[in-house]
């Protein structure tokens, strides 16, 4: 899973410095095996269930910050996010520096359904509109909506470090299509990730096919 986040990062020839953030040996050997060094090791009380991605964001520009190695902007990525292309990262780059770094960036996408039409269940299986009277209005009566799904966000320095508690306000972003923002979460995410992927490269063999046609074809395996 981790080779496709590394695949992409490398070939959008953004970054001074690409670093895994983890504590596992095992994850730590594949990350070596696909050409990348990792250079320090998380620390065990930043690798629980329950530590945010601040926390772990300070402690690798903090660990650069002692070997006299400064970065002033960090983007992460995660490994979760396989759909992911190298013109998406750029796409964000560009976007976040049109900003100068002042505003953080995440990637959204639009909500299949108006977010007005969402449901809470109770105990016994009935449903509590979360916005009553709603159900009434047609769709495209609404402006779109949209939620954070996943695969990267960047940020300056000064947002990691900031004093003020982290807010959900003040980012900038860019929008990915549905059909490529697939966080992995659950089993299921996987199947849809797989089939999606597979098609995704289906169509592109049957493109590359179409444009190597006439072209002189080798017997290379």
């Amino acid at each position: 899973m981790i080779s496709y986040a590394l695949k992409v990062a490398a070939e959008s020839d953004l970054f001074d410095k690409i670093h895994v953030s983890t504590d596992s040996q095992k994850i730590a050997k594949v990350v070596k095996s696909l050409g990348f060094k990792i250079d320090f090791m998380r620390p065990a009380n930043l690798a629980d269930d329950h530590t945010g991605i601040m926390p772990v964001l300070a402690n690798v520009l903090n660990e650069y910050d002692r070997r006299n190695q400064i970065f002033n902007h960090i983007m992460v990525l995660m490994p979760c996010c396989p759909l992911l292309l190298s013109e998406d990262i750029i796409r964000g780059y560009k976007t976040y520096f049109s900003f100068n770094g002042d505003r953080p960036l995440h990637v959204v996408t639009p909500f299949p359904v108006p977010v007005d039409w969402a449901y809470y269940r109770d105990a016994n299986g009935g449903l509590i509109p979360k916005s009553p009277g709603a159900y009434a209005i047609r769709s495209q009566d609404f402006e779109p909506a949209y939620y954070e799904c996943g695969p990267f966000s960047l940020f300056h320095r000064k947002h990691i470090f900031s004093e003020t508690p982290a807010t959900d306000e003040g980012f900038c972003s860019i929008t990915l299509p549905r059909n490529r923002a697939i966080d992995i979460d659950e089993p299921e995410d996987l199947i849809i990730a797989e089939s999606i992927y597979r098609t995704m490269n289906s169509n592109n063999d049957i493109a590359s096919k179409k444009n190597d046609k006439g072209a002189i074809k080798r017997n290379d395996k």
